[in-house]
């Protein structure tokens, strides 16, 4: 059973973020909101964590395409080879936002990611979300989580997503009605942007 947690994103409780990390810390994953749709995460250093991430996508977790959610760009060179100073521009302008930006990975990622070539890097627009990073201390990883149905790509309202996922995940965050539309997603990894998925993130700031 997953625990539900009611946090609210204009001013997120710390004592919630805090028992949301701490889940997070012991190897477990949770479901949170993002400004485009709700994510599948966990601890971005935690083997365990990601292996079953990994399972409930169906994927190799060396060959997965997580998106990690940082709290800002301060760490980014612990993930990423250093880049342009246009590059970096174009991610200052555009973050905290809805893309998710594909770049050089560098030598010190989590050993599972090691032999990846590229990685997407998140900055979402949301306080939840950015709170549990700040916290946790490193990124979490995030895949979203996608909807059987054929009508709906996304699942957008909390209590649903617990009613699907309670038996997979160990806690569910209802930050709200969730978005239906995925983030932007950019490749940076050769310096000009490359439009990889259209979804919500403006294309005009390119």
């Amino acid at each position: 059973m997953a625990t539900f947690l009611k946090i609210y994103n204009d001013n997120p409780n710390p004592k919630a973020i805090a028992q949301v990390v701490d889940i997070l810390k012991k190897g477990g994953l949770i479901i949170y909101p993002t400004d485009t749709v709700y994510g599948l995460g966990c601890d971005i250093t935690n083997i365990k964590a990601l292996e079953k991430v990994a399972r409930i996508k169906g994927v190799k977790l060396e060959k997965s395409n997580f998106s990690f959610i940082c709290h800002d760009l301060s760490n980014l060179s612990d993930y990423v080879k250093q880049i342009d100073t246009s590059v970096f521009k174009i991610l200052k302008r555009a973050l905290p936002g809805a893309y998710t930006f594909i770049l050089p990975g560098s030598k010190t990622l989590p050993n599972p990611f090691k032999k990846k070539k590229t990685v997407g890097i998140r900055v979402p627009n949301n306080n939840i979300a950015l709170e549990i990073v700040k916290l946790l201390g490193n990124p979490i990883i995030s895949t979203s989580i996608r909807d059987d149905d054929e009508v709906l790509e996304y699942t957008t309202d909390p209590e649903l997503i617990l009613e699907k996922w309670d038996n997979l995940v160990d806690l569910v965050i209802d930050g709200g009605y969730g978005d239906n539309e995925p983030s932007t997603v950019i490749d940076l990894s050769e310096g000009e942007p490359i439009v990889i998925r259209e979804g919500k993130g403006s294309l005009e700031i390119f």
